[in-house]
């Protein structure tokens, strides 16, 4: 399952909720076992449908800092819930949400960036 936080705290986002959920749905079409849904509130309280564990991605130390507080927080609230982290290729480590919004939004090319996963490199 992908779930998408409904995060009223973070300003307007660059794709809506339905947006994100159309292309999520659209890059795990291929899996039969994925499932995408959103979320308002706390991770641990959301009905997560049988979720043992949670794939967060880092970058840097000071990804790592805030999602292992994170991860410790869910922990407390449910002992059950695990979290992964995976890091990306060094070559990907500099690229971020944020990054790539402002590049696209002043009208730079991020088709590298964040179509490179379909292609076979």
């Amino acid at each position: 399952m992908v779930a998408i936080l409904r995060n009223s705290e973070k300003g307007i986002p660059l794709f809506t909720v339905p947006e994100r959920e159309e292309m999520l749905f659209e890059a795990t079409r291929g899996f039969g076992n994925v499932s995408v849904t959103t979320f308002n509130g706390l991770l641990v309280t959301s009905p997560r449908t049988g979720s043992k564990a949670v794939l967060r991605g880092i970058r840097a130390i000071s990804d790592y800092e805030y999602e292992f507080q994170m991860a410790m927080m869910n922990r407390k609230l449910d002992p059950e819930l695990e979290t992964l982290f995976m890091m990306p290729a060094e070559k990907y480590t500099y690229v971020s949400s944020r990054l790539i919004k402002g590049v696209f939004q002043l009208g730079g090319d991020v088709t590298a960036l964040v179509l490179r996963w379909l292609s076979s490199d």
